[in-house]
């Protein structure tokens, strides 16, 4: 196996170029799980930890964020807690200390894969994804990168070099069940998030289909809700009957498969109590916060 160790951008770029068939690794999280097991056997392996251009986030155009495909899950926390909320929070269901130390959003993105917990954040803020190549830079919306399990729209010749969104301007969260309370693949996952000054609702469904999905249908139901009662000026709590029929229309949008994590239907149901819940912390998080001031 090669091992590649660029040291800048535009050696990175060439050396993918040249070896299209090298692997990216940063964190390592899901990579080395497949070399461990013998899942994959790469004839080249491409390291982007020297590259200082993705370990760095920064503010562009006002509150839109770029943030590094090298940016850790600790740094996420540490760092862009105040700015990305639900990200962070999912950030802080990752592995362990050393895996959040080491593993990167733009690892997720990599993987492709719709367990990945870094995912519905990004689905809910309407984020995009940079890919840099050779050839030039371009940017694709997260909801059209991930194409199914472990596939997405990268060529050969690309890397994910950062993703942008912009910083919160309302209340977000982020949930999931697994068999234990950490260090677990997410059987499901659910990600929202509340855009006041659009009088918009941000959602995705993680781990219950064959890639995120925004549940478009529960969106446009609870801001017809919002906009219909005047919420979004009075802040009054949202009707139970409403968060429940939010919770179920997620439910309807997920596309759940039996596994060995959990059922379909678990799934399904659980994905429901999930929005539910979520919404209701989020919408009491928007009250609290005209109550404070």
């Amino acid at each position: 196996m090669e091992f590649l160790q660029p040291l800048d951008r535009k050696e990175a770029l060439e050396a993918k170029a040249a070896h299209p068939e090298a692997v990216p690794i940063f964190g390592g999280t899901d990579v080395m799980v497949e070399l461990n097991f013998a899942r994959t056997r790469p004839r080249a392996m491409l390291d982007l930890t020297r590259i200082p251009e993705i370990r760095e986030w920064g503010e562009e155009d006002g509150r839109l964020l770029r943030v590094g495909a090298g940016v850790t899950y600790a740094q996420i926390i540490a760092e862009l807690g105040n700015k990305l909320p639900g990200l962070a929070m999912a950030s802080r269901t990752v592995g362990s200390p050393q895996i959040r130390n080491r593993g990167t959003v733009g690892g997720n993105l990599g993987t492709a894969s719709p367990a990945g917990d870094g995912l519905p954040p990004l689905y809910a803020s309407d984020a995009e994804v940079e890919i840099d190549s050779t050839e030039g830079v371009r940017r694709v919306p997260v909801s059209e990168f991930i194409l199914g399990p472990k596939r997405s729209v990268l060529k050969e010749n690309e890397l994910i070099s950062a993703f942008y969104l912009p910083e919160a301007e309302g209340p977000q969260q982020y949930s999931k069940i697994g068999p234990r309370n950490a260090m677990v693949i997410a059987v499901c996952s659910f990600g929202l998030a509340l855009h006041p000054e659009r009088e918009k609702v941000g959602t995705c469904i993680g781990s219950a289909g064959p890639t995120p999905i925004r549940a478009g249908d529960a969106e446009d139901f609870i801001e017809g809700v919002l906009e219909e009662g005047g919420l979004w000026e009075s802040r009054v709590a949202i009707d139970e009957a409403a968060l429940r029929r939010f919770g179920e229309m997620v439910a309807a949008a997920a596309r759940p498969i039996d596994d060995v994590r959990g059922t379909g239907e678990y799934r399904r149901h659980s994905v429901g109590v999930l929005a539910k819940r979520t919404l209701m912390w989020a919408w009491d998080e928007y009250r609290e916060a005209t109550d404070a001031a």
